[in-house]
């Protein structure tokens, strides 16, 4: 069990209370993620201006889910996973896209598959990719713009996902129904 507080709109830092109603606002609610980083109003407002520049790239909605959950599954992240799959779902990103995300089995799409592939050698050489890693996401029909864009959206997910693994956060509600753990024979 975690010590760190999940602030709401009375427990929270003054500094963090406009930026809990925007998550209330655009959510509905004050998801888990944003009621630990609360204590840290800096944190909570970093992680919440990637989130809505990682959404204004050159990436559809298959793609940014493809990005965040590689590197959610990468990193093991309890909270994130689900999260996301709840994302996509109401992004409307196919079902097949999600489960194979999730499995970590390939995606049907050779470009997307490109897209998580070069995104995970991101991630497990943190940045350190080969000229012959960029050349295959190049010759996928992606380019320097979006290398920069996956930049983006793993600063945001190195937030949440280190975030969430420091501070155990619950997985909310509506998300309980895709709880996720990682494949044991997948596990690091």
């Amino acid at each position: 069990m975690s010590d760190f507080k999940l602030h709401d709109l009375e427990s929270a830092p003054a500094d963090a209370k406009p930026l809990l109603q925007k998550s209330i606002d655009a959510f509905g609610m004050i998801p888990g993620l944003h009621g630990v980083m609360a204590e840290a109003p800096a944190a909570l407002e970093g992680y919440q201006v990637l989130h809505e520049l990682f959404q204004k790239t050159s990436f559809d909605a298959e793609e940014l889910t493809v990005v965040w959950q590689t590197i959610n599954v990468e990193h093991a992240c309890h909270y994130c996973v689900p999260a996301h799959t709840a994302i996509a779902h109401m992004m409307r990103v196919d079902e097949d896209i999600i489960t194979a995300l999730r499995d970590e089995t390939p995606l049907a799409s050779e470009k997307l598959e490109a897209l998580r592939t070069f995104t995970l050698a991101m991630v497990r050489e943190r940045g350190n990719v080969t000229q012959d890693q960029l050349d295959a996401f190049y010759a996928a029909g992606y380019g320097q713009q979006q290398v920069l864009e996956i930049i983006l959206g793993l600063a945001q997910k190195v937030m949440s996902n280190y975030t969430n693994h420091v501070a155990k956060t619950p997985v909310d509600e509506p998300f309980q129904k895709f709880a996720w753990e990682k494949s044991a024979n997948k596990a690091a």
